[in-house]
């Protein structure tokens, strides 16, 4: 069964929680090929399956569990890391992932889960464009209801094994594996009418983005220096994963 988003619907939707930003200095969008034509924009429609789950585009949910899963690929097996996933056309030099869904579609599904944007990671902006030294305000309701775990999920049949993403990233500086600190989703922002988490393809992000549809809440996620993939841990390049998003359990 089919529940078909009208576009208004759809629009509405996600202005609820991704409206435009007053004074919020623009993520300039590294826009993602563009097709050769122009096309009417289509409102994705979001398929019941059989056992319960539902789907948007490649992006699986379950509403009694609220988890979220999709394809990706594993991209780096070493190096420095500022993205956990993005899309295969964004910023795929810094990533630990790639996939080729819809970050729209990833969006829809935690909205229909009843996961809350909070903002609370950002600095404001002030007038003259510069950041403040003061954080955006989110209420306890959105603190609490945006934090999620992240698990990959690798192999087959028996061999199949569910892995915290965190235990794949480890700290340059300490040499110890990333806390399980919750992804905090802050449900990127519109900017000249288009969703930026869509056009620059950032979906999750180890270094602060405010483009990304989330960011790890843990310490240094301001600093782009100190996040390498553990590099004897990690599967191969191209290796193809599920990532899953649940609910934080602190």
């Amino acid at each position: 069964m089919k529940i078909k988003l009208t576009a208004l619907a759809l629009l509405s939707s996600l202005a609820c929680l991704a409206d435009e930003i007053p004074g919020r200095a623009p993520v300039e969008p590294k826009s993602l090929p563009a097709p050769d034509q122009p096309v009417e924009p289509v409102a994705p429609s979001v398929t019941k399956l059989d056992d319960g789950r539902m789907k948007v585009g490649a992006v699986t949910f379950d509403p009694k569990t609220r988890a979220v899963e999709f394809p990706a690929r594993i991209n780096m097996t070493d190096g420095l890391l500022e993205f956990l996933v993005v899309h295969q056309n964004g910023k795929v030099h810094e990533s630990l992932f790639v996939t080729d869904i819809s970050a729209t579609d990833l969006n829809i599904a935690l909205k229909l889960l009843r996961y809350k944007a909070s903002r609370e990671l950002y600095l404001k902006v002030n007038k003259d464009g510069s950041l403040s030294s003061v954080f955006e305000e989110a209420s306890d309701e959105e603190k609490r209801e945006s934090r999620l775990s992240i698990f990959v999920r690798h192999g087959e049949g028996e061999a199949a094994k569910e892995t915290n993403v965190c235990d794949w990233i480890h700290h340059a500086v300490t040499e110890k594996p990333m806390p399980h600190e919750p992804w905090v989703y802050g449900g990127s922002f519109f900017y000249e009418g288009k969703f930026v988490a869509e056009t620059s393809g950032d979906i999750f992000a180890v270094f602060l983005s405010n483009a990304a549809l989330g960011n790890y809440a843990g310490k240094d996620n301001q600093d782009d220096t100190v996040w390498l993939v553990r590099p004897r841990v990690v599967p191969p390049e191209g290796t193809s994963v599920q990532l899953v998003i649940r609910p934080y359990q602190p």
